[in-house]
């Protein structure tokens, strides 16, 4: 996953770093570069990501927001930012150990964080499922997830948010978002998703 991550995000990046990975001592720590190529030749991205966004997804998000190549929109990632080591065991066992976290090129740690948008959207559920769907949770809801080791505000830990797509194109706001901004129009981030779509209406009429 880290290697495909890392292809993904080269593809629109001309230079510098990806992801870093860090474990207890600074002698084992990489870092992996773009190489020179822009592939898509500075056309603007739109990368969507929500609740259900973990892991090699986050390190791209990461990488293209850090390097301003691409506009995140959406709602919080899950927070998987640690990476895991297979080691095998006798009698066709194996022990899977955590052995580092995953850092953006800002050096930000993705572990029980996430990656938080550029353009939060929320995607509301329909009224079928509202009080049926299982509470967002992200990594640092789970028990015993390894901590984000840096304590200071902007570094805090945060819950997951939903990760519900509809199977509905059309009725996929945060979809229907991207391709406004792809398209130019502009969206004002200091309203909620609510209050944009009232303005729209209130000018139709």
């Amino acid at each position: 996953l880290l290697d495909q991550a890392i292809s993904v995000s080269d593809t629109f990046l001309e230079r510098g770093e990806i992801v870093s990975t860090r474990g207890r001592n600074a002698e084992e720590t990489q870092r992996f570069n773009a190489q020179a190529g822009d592939q898509s030749k500075g056309k603007p991205i739109v990368v969507l990501i929500n609740g259900g966004s973990a892991s090699a997804s986050e390190i791209v998000a990461g990488a293209l927001q850090d390097h301003q190549r691409a506009t995140i929109l959406g709602t919080r990632s899950f927070g998987k930012g640690s990476v895991q080591t297979i080691i095998p065991l006798g009698s066709y066992g194996a022990m899977r150990l955590t052995t580092a976290r995953y850092y953006t090129p800002a050096g930000t740690s993705i572990q029980a964080k996430g990656i938080s948008p550029d353009v939060v959207v929320e995607q509301e559920l329909p009224e079928e499922l509202k009080g049926k769907a299982p509470k967002p949770r992200g990594e640092a809801n789970l028990r015993g997830h390894l901590e984000n080791e840096k304590k200071e505000k902007e570094q805090k830990e945060e819950s997951g948010s939903s990760a519900y797509v509809p199977a509905d194109k059309a009725k996929d706001k945060q979809l229907q978002y991207a391709f406004n901004l792809l398209r130019g129009i502009k969206i004002n981030q200091n309203k909620t998703t609510e209050d944009a779509d009232k303005d729209k209406k209130a000018k139709a009429n």
